[in-house]
């Protein structure tokens, strides 16, 4: 498991050039089933024009990979859309951009600048998320030691999840895998040992909203 970073919801622009006009969309999807979906959702909504070009990542490691040029010239518009989404270190993102033709050609250099610029556009439009790795640690305290171990963690700005208040305390913290064994040890000499602590397997969280 890895960090990575995608987009949240849905975003949009708007881009033209010598009369050209481009209509970018971008979804988070994380499935390639989604993101077929989407591609014919926004050509539905643009039935009218001939042009409505795609490319998506998906995967944690971005190990799906696909463009489609719809009907421009052969690497003038899926693959500028892939390099977009990859030049800003995205995944699990679909990107569809629509192109009305304005009647004067721009060249299959200029065809590719528009769409690679076009889908930028609508991903600078899109809100950013990074998802990381995490390990839950569970340190069961009696609750004489709480007090310093809620100091501790509000000191190191560690995120955590609700503590379960019983007989003793669990407090819960959320901590990348490289740094689960640090930690144990930190809680383990705050606690002189006291402390009853277990480690679950990592799970991805979502932060940077």
């Amino acid at each position: 498991m890895q960090a990575y970073k995608t987009i949240t919801g849905f975003g949009s622009a708007y881009y033209e050039i010598q009369k050209s006009k481009f209509y970018t969309y971008t979804a988070h999807v994380e499935s390639e089933a989604a993101a077929r979906e989407f591609v014919q959702s926004i050509k539905k909504k643009h039935f009218d024009a001939r042009h409505n070009c795609s490319a998506w990542v998906l995967g944690e490691n971005s190990s799906q990979q696909k463009s489609n040029d719809d009907g421009e010239p052969g690497g003038t518009a899926g693959n500028p859309i892939l390099e977009a989404i990859k030049q800003q270190g995205l995944t699990n993102v679909v990107v569809v951009v629509t192109r009305y033709f304005g009647g004067i050609k721009l060249g299959a250099g200029g065809l590719i600048r528009a769409y690679n610029h076009s889908a930028a556009l609508g991903l600078e439009a899109s809100a950013k998320l990074e998802v990381k790795p995490v390990c839950v640690i569970s340190a069961g305290l009696d609750y004489s030691l709480l007090g310093t171990i809620e100091n501790w963690i509000r000191t190191n700005n560690i995120p955590s999840r609700d503590s379960t208040y019983t007989d003793k305390v669990t407090v819960r913290l959320l901590v990348e895998p490289q740094n689960v064994d640090t930690i144990q040890a930190t809680i383990t000499e705050l606690t002189a040992g006291k402390a009853s602590i277990s480690v679950s397997a990592p799970e991805y969280l979502e932060v940077g909203k």
